[in-house]
């Protein structure tokens, strides 16, 4: 596997709050934190780390799918309790997207609207739904999928890690061959770009040699796009052609 990932504050934060999980060849992740001041870089960060010690702890033990929405539902647990111990946690939270790699199957957990994609040859496919108000205008036909992006509620979520005791977790597996490509990313990215940038994108810089580039180039079109969030992508490529 080829495997690269960037963060980018953006253009218009003063501080990044995504985090990301960056184990090669298994386990990746990206997290989207919100709250005021520096609680959605406090979630995220907890996320990713709930995320890292309960698939290590884990492993084996227990299938896969389960192990990615326990430790999910972990981090949702000290997430929550953390937005309690102090006035400016409260309400702090963090969307979490998550795979985990075994050769040819894809094990993956989602909460919020970061978004993971799976690309094969020209056809680029959204895996997870986005969490958020935007989405559910989109799928009841209120909305196109390009006014999406420049809805003024587009940054509003249904469903977050850490937001309230309980959570509700998107998860599944899939396969991949050689050749195709996965995409994670915050919305940061999917904001500034549509879908058919981002295939542009890939159609020029998806060679395997070029693995890093196309997450540098991913970044520097959103920034040139406006950058109005911290933007976070992983890219991953199955094998070694």
């Amino acid at each position: 596997m080829l495997a690269s990932v960037k963060s980018d504050i953006g253009r218009m934060r003063e501080i990044n709050e995504d985090s990301y999980a960056f184990h090669p060849p298994y386990l990746f992740a990206v997290a989207d934190g919100m709250g005021g001041h520096a609680a959605g870089e406090v979630a995220s960060g907890l996320a990713i780390r709930a995320l890292l010690e309960q698939v290590e702890a884990g492993y084996g033990k227990i299938p896969l799918q389960n192990l990615m929405e326990d430790a999910i539902s972990h981090a949702n647990e000290l997430i929550y309790q953390a937005s309690l111990s102090k006035p400016e946690y409260l309400g702090m939270g963090t969307t979490l997207t998550a795979v985990y790699v075994e050769t040819d199957t894809v094990y993956w957990s989602h909460v919020g609207d970061s978004r993971l994609y799976l690309f094969q040859k020209e056809n680029m496919l959204q895996i997870t739904s986005d969490h958020s108000l935007v989405w559910e205008l989109f799928l009841n036909g209120n909305i196109t999928r390009d006014e999406m992006q420049t809805h003024p509620q587009r940054n509003m979520l249904t469903r977050a890690v850490g937001t309230s005791p309980d959570i509700k977790i998107d998860s599944g597996v899939f396969q991949w061959k050689p050749g195709d490509h996965i995409l994670l990313c915050t919305d940061g990215l999917t904001n500034m770009l549509s879908e058919q940038d981002i295939l542009q994108i890939l159609s020029v810089n998806g060679a395997a040699v070029e693995s890093q580039k196309v997450v540098d180039n991913l970044i520097d079109k959103a920034n040139a796009a406006g950058g109005m969030d911290n933007i976070t992508a992983i890219w991953l490529q199955y094998g070694d052609v």
